[in-house]
């Protein structure tokens, strides 16, 4: 499994939350759909996220004396597990958070900076809930919301299906 310091990267993540859902892309392709990231450190991350098994090649072919890779995400291997969780201090998930958080406010941006949005329309939606429950409850309710989220991975793009990112933090709150 991957550290906390190795997929909290604002760039890493981007290009992971990019390659989510998309099936496979070359590095080019990931230049074309973030324009914003410098090729040099595009080329940099998706090394980092390869080397580390986080991206695995499915394809490659030579194109003009060099050979272009197509990369897709290993989602097994696309977490930090509850090792490395345990290994983290205060102030590591505060960076970790920081990173989770802003990541979360830049998609948020980015979909309402485009002109065609209509946030009813697209099915925006952001809210937070209160559950009371036992740490075996608790681990069935991530079990469950997992599972929801990894079925619909399964779907293609296609038949009026609109890509979302969901963003999930759970938070302990522990009353005074």
């Amino acid at each position: 499994m991957a550290t906390a310091d190795l997929l909290l990267h604002p760039v890493r993540l981007r290009i992971l939350q990019t390659l989510l859902g998309a099936g496979e892309l070359t590095t080019g392709q990931l230049r074309d759909r973030l324009p914003d990231i410098p090729a040099a450190t595009m080329y940099r991350h998706v090394a980092a996220l390869a080397q580390a098994e986080i991206l695995e090649v499915v394809r490659e072919r030579p194109v003009r004396g060099t050979v272009e890779r197509s990369y897709r995400v290993r989602q097994d291997r696309a977490l930090v597990d509850d090792d490395a969780r345990g290994t983290m201090t205060k102030d590591d998930h505060r960076r970790a958070f920081t990173v989770f958080s802003g990541a979360m406010l830049a998609d948020f941006d980015r979909y309402l900076s485009r002109d065609d949005t209509e946030p009813a329309r697209d099915n925006l939606l952001y809210r937070q809930g209160v559950v009371w429950v036992t740490d075996e409850e608790f681990a069935e309710l991530v079990e469950e919301i997992e599972a929801a989220v990894e079925r619909r991975t399964r779907t293609a793009p296609g038949d009026g299906r609109a890509r979302h990112i969901i963003s999930l933090g759970l938070v302990p709150d522990r009353p005074v």
